[in-house]
């Protein structure tokens, strides 16, 4: 069997385990192996030559994929005030004690009130003042 499809055949393993296995781990590993099969295609390199072209491959992917997580900047956190939740409306469905639960738009959400104020009543529209942690910290709206 040829050096480059036995390449390919290589990447391409490796791309069907990525699509078992979460992550990025193979993804890059296999896009190199598979350009190194299709360049051993068109040349006849040798072992020594298709590693290094494999290698060079591999940095190359993953150097545009650090690149690209660094042009996307900083991942949004999810239940943080910047993801959008401070200062949206929301409604008391259910009051246990302080422990409130509000519906945010869509969404269930465990809720309290700052330290001093009053709880609200099952219905009453409050306003998202913050996130802590998983939990909402609410204000009457």
């Amino acid at each position: 069997m040829e050096p480059g499809l036995i390449w390919l055949l290589a990447g391409v393993a490796l791309l069907g385990a990525e699509m078992l296995l979460p992550g990025f781990y193979l993804l890059w590993v296999g896009v190199a192996a598979i350009g190194t099969g299709l360049l051993l295609l068109v040349t006849s390199l040798g072992f020594g030559a298709a590693v290094a072209a494999f290698l060079t491959f591999l940095a190359a992917g993953i150097g545009m994929s650090v690149e690209a997580r660094r042009r996307r900047g900083p991942a949004m956190r999810l239940n943080a005030p910047e993801a959008g939740l401070a200062g949206r409306m929301a409604t008391v469905i259910a009051v246990e004690g302080s422990a409130l639960r509000v519906r945010v738009g869509d969404s269930d959400w465990p809720a309290r009130v700052p330290r001093g104020a009053a709880v609200p009543e099952v219905g009453a529209a409050v306003r998202v003042d913050g996130v802590d942690g998983m939990v909402l910290v609410v204000v009457p709206g």
